[in-house]
């Protein structure tokens, strides 16, 4: 029978940790080390920010006095008022504006970078754009299709057609904002798209060649389906960032003309911040944000997110 001693019953947890950090648990711990930073960030500025929200949503706060508990009155209201739902809709008529199109053109981009080019000249002309500043996008645009002012409008005067008030037309000003933003933001869905192709095994184009099959067949065969993670991720980003769009809208419209542009988060900011509604404000950003998570999940579970077709 044996017996250890005190100094190696003290060095036996020392060789288990050293043994743990040796192995494993020293990918996991630089996992953590790496995430920690991204991690304290979300909870310092989305996880308490957005259970703030929650509570203030049950209170009527105007920001000079104490929040006063209402319970569900704000919700109660919320679902009686026709802006809300019209800011709904027009938040809804902007994503099926931008995003088919966005995510069409930004795929055709990809698919002629990775067939035409690779140079890195060309990927920045692409991402260019979206590197901007949004207000400063807003801004020249604004001044682009001004209707006396703007260039283009200064050309479409000049072939002898009508000058066009783009931003300033209730029936344009929403499809003006859609193509800006299109601008804006297909550069970045191209060089996603470009990034899963490039992770698409070349033997498979290479037997599909052997076997006769044109590049629609292939594109429709193999690209396609093989680029469904990167297509999961574009989708859920790009229509979550479209319900949320408010800084090209309050540059250029301002909710204007005739409402035809107060999209939802232009309603919730106005409410908060000129209004003095904080609550009420606060009420709306949560039903946004359940029908931004409902969308998340239904669109995840529809194109089977959590499976990958190259395994």
């Amino acid at each position: 029978m044996s017996s250890s001693t005190p100094a190696q019953s003290r060095s036996a947890p020392r060789r288990v940790l050293t043994h743990w950090l040796s192995g494993r648990g020293a990918e996991a711990l630089t996992g953590w080390l790496m995430v920690l930073p991204a991690l304290i960030g979300f909870l310092l500025f989305y996880a308490l920010p957005t259970l703030r929200a929650v509570e203030i949503s049950f209170t009527d706060w105007n920001l000079l006095r104490q929040p006063q508990f209402v319970g569900w009155d704000n919700y109660v209201r919320l679902w009686e008022d026709d802006k809300f739902w019209n800011g709904m809709k027009l938040s809804g008529y902007y994503v099926l504006l931008n995003i088919p199109l966005q995510t069409a053109l930004g795929l055709f981009l990809a698919v002629a970078m990775d067939r035409l080019t690779r140079s890195l000249f060309v990927k920045s002309v692409v991402l260019l754009p979206y590197l901007m500043s949004n207000v400063l996008v807003a801004m020249v645009w604004l001044w682009m299709l001004d209707p006396i002012l703007g260039l283009v409008n200064h050309y479409i005067a000049a072939i002898g057609l009508e000058r066009m008030p783009f931003f300033g037309g209730v029936d344009q000003a929403m499809l003006t904002v859609a193509g800006v933003n299109i601008w804006r933001h297909m550069g970045l869905v191209a060089m996603l798209f470009l990034a899963g192709m490039q992770n698409i095994p070349r033997h498979l184009y290479e037997a599909a060649a052997l076997e006769g099959a044109s590049e629609w067949q292939m594109f429709r065969r193999i690209t396609l389906p093989l680029l469904r993670p990167v297509m999961v991720f574009v989708l859920v980003t790009s229509v979550t960032g479209s319900f949320q769009i408010f800084d090209t809208i309050a540059v250029t419209t301002n909710g204007g003309p005739l409402d035809s542009t107060r999209v939802i988060v232009h309603y919730i900011v106005q409410n908060a911040f000129s209004f003095y509604k904080m609550g009420y404000a606060s009420a709306m950003s949560m039903v946004l944000c359940l029908v931004m998570l409902a969308y998340t999940v239904i669109q995840m579970q529809i194109m089977r997110a959590n499976e990958n077709d190259l395994a």
